[in-house]
């Protein structure tokens, strides 16, 4: 089991579970302050901490990740072992709030970057039905496979992918990439982008605000 931190009201029966995945380098901390800015009742954050491992585009240097990166290039390879094994992590995640007596309906895979990727990965491939998957300055990893893979109880879960127009990180051309991807093999995404670099922004904020409130009344 993943290490994590825990926010949220402490509502014995949460409406949501939002399982909410850290960027390359940071930590499980690094979106707490979004439960205040987000101000929603009856929902659990789960913020959880990526193993630490070297990662070959920052020099081999040792950090928080999700998977290794070998380079930005949209054709360049993937981790794909580090990726499987990230998502197993996450399933254990939504093992945990099942068992907890959350519904796997009321339960949210977000992420940030690296973490939005496997929020997608995961998500798209959970055989029990989500309540949404929420991809934020993302993009979709190993997407050769989604095909295959792909799981029929998540064919119409919400999928909200939100991007900077000026990330210098992952480009928003990366994350439309995924986003014909997931539409071609006929999943709807609520698409928004912003004026903005890798990062995430006041009106995003409130596009995120609206978009947890609608999956929790649709729970």
């Amino acid at each position: 089991m993943l290490d994590f931190i825990e926010r949220g009201d402490g509502a014995a029966e949460p409406r949501l579970a939002v399982l909410w995945l850290h960027g390359l380098g940071a930590d499980g901390y690094d979106f707490e302050p979004i439960v205040a800015e987000l101000g929603l009742p009856g929902v659990r954050y789960v913020f959880p901490h990526a193993p630490v491992r070297p990662v070959t585009i920052n020099g081999g240097l040792p950090m928080r990740a999700w998977f290794d990166i070998f380079d930005f290039r949209p054709d360049a390879p993937q981790d794909e072992a580090g990726i499987r094994e990230s998502a197993a992590a996450v399933r254990g995640l939504v093992d945990r709030e099942i068992a907890r007596g959350v519904p796997s309906r009321r339960i949210v895979l977000a992420g940030f970057s690296q973490g939005g990727a496997i929020a997608l990965h995961s998500g798209l491939r959970e055989a029990r039905p989500l309540g949404g998957i929420m991809a934020l300055s993302a993009f979709l990893p190993l997407a050769t496979s989604l095909g295959a893979e792909k799981q029929a109880a998540n064919a119409t879960t919400p999928i909200l992918m939100a991007h900077g127009e000026a990330d210098p990180v992952v480009p928003v051309e990366i994350a439309l990439l995924g986003r014909r991807a997931l539409e071609a093999e006929g999943f709807s995404v609520d698409w928004r982008t912003y004026p903005i670099a890798h990062a995430v922004c006041a009106d995003e904020v409130r596009d995120i605000r609206r978009w947890l409130e609608a999956a929790a009344e649709r729970a």
